[in-house]
């Protein structure tokens, strides 16, 4: 569904992706890992447009999107929900789930999915006229899913989704991950420092290493992998 071949990107003089190349699965979790700085982020953010390629490409579903409009992109399926979560702070629960569904015209689905997203995120129907603001960081993440979903991606990529959160709501969100995966067929680019918790979700890896792809494996086998386990697992 996804695939990029020699993706290269650089901020000013300065090269942050030396050409990667992965492939994505249709109905696949697929993990990226690395240290700080490896370039996980840049990957997400060129895909979905917001930042330049100065080579390579990105593919989706068949078609070359390399360098289009970020809102075309999401136009096409394919939602980002960027690391810090980006929720709109002084708008409700409701208002940021509406916001995700803003290409949409279908009010019946509409409605259909908001309450799919209570049903995965029952704090969200907790909180439907609070504040997002005013939420725990979990919560916030929870939303940030949530908004992508109202968009009715076929792909989702997710950009460190654990990152400054209560250790009880990350094993709910990670939960909630699988299940968006097996019941919605929804296939899913995670990018977690959590390089344990994401192997354990996903079928497929990629290690990324100052930008370029150090090493590449099942999830299951890069699990047992001595350097990944000293690197990475915390072994």
């Amino acid at each position: 569904m996804l695939e990029l071949q020699n993706l290269e990107v650089a901020y000013g003089s300065i090269k942050a992706l030396h050409g990667i190349s992965l492939k994505v699965p249709e109905k696949s979790i697929v993990t990226l890992i690395g240290a700080n700085g490896a370039g996980k982020s840049t990957t997400l953010r060129a895909i979905s447009g917001l930042l330049k390629a100065r080579g390579g490409s990105v593919k989706y579903d068949g078609e070359d999107i390399t360098n289009a409009a970020p809102h075309k992109i999401v136009a096409k399926g394919l939602c980002h929900v960027p690391e810090g979560r980006m929720i709109f702070a002084n708008l409700t629960v409701e208002e940021n789930l509406r916001m995700g569904a803003y290409l949409r015209k279908d009010s019946a689905g509409i409605k259909t999915d908001t309450e799919y997203c209570f049903h995965i995120f029952p704090r969200l129907k907790e909180r439907r006229t609070q504040a997002a603001g005013t939420m725990s960081g979990g919560e916030q993440q929870m939303l940030a899913i949530a908004r992508a979903l109202m968009g009715r991606p076929r792909c989702l990529m997710l950009d460190e989704p654990s990152l400054g959160i209560a250790p009880i709501l990350v094993r709910a969100i990670f939960d909630q991950i699988v299940a968006i995966n097996k019941e919605r067929g929804l296939t899913i680019l995670l990018v977690e420092q959590n390089a344990n918790l994401a192997l354990k979700i996903s079928s497929y890896g990629y290690v990324l290493e100052t930008g370029c792809v150090l090493l590449e494996d099942t999830a299951e086998s890069l699990q047992k992998n001595p350097e990944v386990r000293a690197a990475y697992l915390g072994d």
